[in-house]
């Protein structure tokens, strides 16, 4: 009979297992041998949905799901060294997800063994990318009609999100006029343009809503000049705001546009807010997820996220995810999975 501790420790090889195996956007399929091994020792029915070459959906189910935990395949780059000890896994995607895939199976085998049989599990390509696994997910739907709940598995600390902030990921690009370096007033600087720009964005005040928390942007990408001699005729940047209702960085972005400036919003998902159950603790998470994609699956169903792990450690050099944070993860997936099951 399964325990917390013996599903804890085979929980903590698997997790190894699929550490060892790289699995960036693109090659997500290659996950599926380990975990279609454990979820037939689960003795769920599975289903593979390919979606693109290297690229795939898995789905398990136990009867009539009433209850789906799901979280994403992919992984962020680079690949890092695995390394488990008795303390913790080290290694790309411990906490980012496939943490949460561990504790998510390892929580199902306890429930199954309580005696539920309407659960579901879906592992999704394509969070960390194009999320093209949640949107393909949809076509599921009719499958999942009496669903209750919806719980997507991301580093929060085991804390309930209350929900997340809106993301846009947009390119901003200056023209200007090229000329030689050393007369540089016959030309225009295009980089000092997206400088001054860029400047006034962060000049501004972000907003802050009280469920969601304050509003951030992030620049990420600077490209401009053609070499040190020229006045630059291009530069582009690309950056990310995390918007909150009422927001302003999105306002101050587009105020801020200089004549010669144009906004390429290359990605525009909205803010969403998440179910939160009395006797669970929540808190706001500075990250997005495939979850408000995944609402349209069961339009019905409670949207929750959470799961062991803390998103400090994710997509850096030392993520890890640690026995202790491990065993609190299987321990909240349990809580969550018999909370709405007594309510279906």
């Amino acid at each position: 009979m399964p325990n917390l501790q013996s599903v804890e420790r085979s929980a903590l090889r698997l997790l190894a297992e699929l550490c060892a195996t790289y699995t960036p956007a693109g090659r997500e399929a290659a996950a599926l041998p380990s975990l279609e091994g454990e979820l037939k020792r689960l003795g769920a029915s599975i289903q593979a949905y390919p979606l693109r070459e290297g690229r795939a959906n898995l789905l398990a189910t136990w009867g009539e799901p009433r209850v789906l935990f799901s979280s994403h395949l992919d992984v962020v780059p680079p690949d890092l060294p695995v390394r488990r000890t008795e303390r913790a896994v080290e290694g790309r995607g411990a906490c980012d997800a496939k943490g949460q895939i561990v504790a998510q199976l390892a929580a199902i085998e306890l429930l199954l063994d309580a005696g539920h049989r309407d659960l579901a599990w879906l592992g999704v390509a394509g969070e960390e990318s194009d999320s093209i696994g949640a949107s393909a997910s949809l076509a599921l739907a009719p499958s999942f009609a009496d669903c209750a709940a919806i719980i997507v598995g991301e580093p929060t600390a085991c804390a309930l999100a209350t929900g997340q902030k809106g993301f846009v990921r947009a390119r901003l690009r200056c023209e200007g006029k090229a000329a030689h370096g050393g007369t540089p007033e016959l030309g225009e600087n295009a980089l000092l343009s997206l400088m001054d720009w860029i400047a006034a964005i962060r000049a501004a005040e972000g907003a802050s809503d009280p469920t969601l928390g304050r509003e951030t942007w992030n620049l990420g990408l600077l490209a401009g000049g053609r070499a040190a001699n020229v006045v630059p005729d291009l530069a582009e940047a690309e950056l990310t705001l995390r918007t909150v209702p009422g927001g302003r960085l999105r306002a101050a972005m587009e105020a801020a546009r200089p004549p010669k400036g144009s906004i390429e919003v290359l990605v525009d998902d909205p803010w969403d807010f998440f179910d939160t159950p009395p006797g669970f603790d929540s808190a706001p998470v500075p990250f997005g997820s495939d979850l408000p994609a995944m609402r349209a699956l069961a339009p019905k169903a409670a949207a929750v996220l959470a799961g062991p792990g803390r998103a400090s450690l994710a997509h850096t050099g030392v993520e890890e995810l640690t026995r202790d944070e491990l065993g609190a993860g299987i321990a909240l997936f349990r809580e969550l999975g018999l909370y709405y099951s007594r309510r279906a």
